[in-house]
């Protein structure tokens, strides 16, 4: 008889941090009750498991991809039936940060998205 096959491998949960990508991929939106509103595309792609961390570097808000919830980070939470997300950073936005959108920009040098505090 023929040799079994074997099922593929599960699909790695880990976001691709060396793809090329335009500079700007989508734009997300900090609302004044300071949740960072980010589309389902760009969650999906750049926060496969749905944790990120927020580190602020030089007048940017930056969002590194974690592993998952077990490291610790700041979880994304599905905001809507299209599957975009939403993530509650106020405690990571300095006093004075204007709420409303914003450019996310992925640095395949660093692996984060970049996100400018003022518009």
């Amino acid at each position: 008889s023929p040799p079994r096959s074997r099922p593929p491998a599960p699909r790695a949960m880990t976001p691709d941090l060396t793809a090329d990508r335009p500079v700007t991929e989508a734009t997300v939106e900090l609302r004044d009750d300071g949740y960072l509103l980010i589309p389902r595309d760009l969650a999906a792609t750049r926060f496969p498991n749905d944790v990120l961390f927020v580190t602020l570097r030089d007048g940017e808000m930056w969002l590194l991809p974690a592993r998952g919830p077990a490291g610790g980070g700041f979880i994304l939470k599905q905001r809507n039936p299209q599957g975009d997300r939403a993530v509650l950073v106020w405690e990571a936005v300095p006093d004075g940060t204007p709420p409303g959108p914003r450019p996310a920009v992925w640095d395949a040098d660093a692996c984060a998205i970049r996100l400018p505090l003022q518009i």
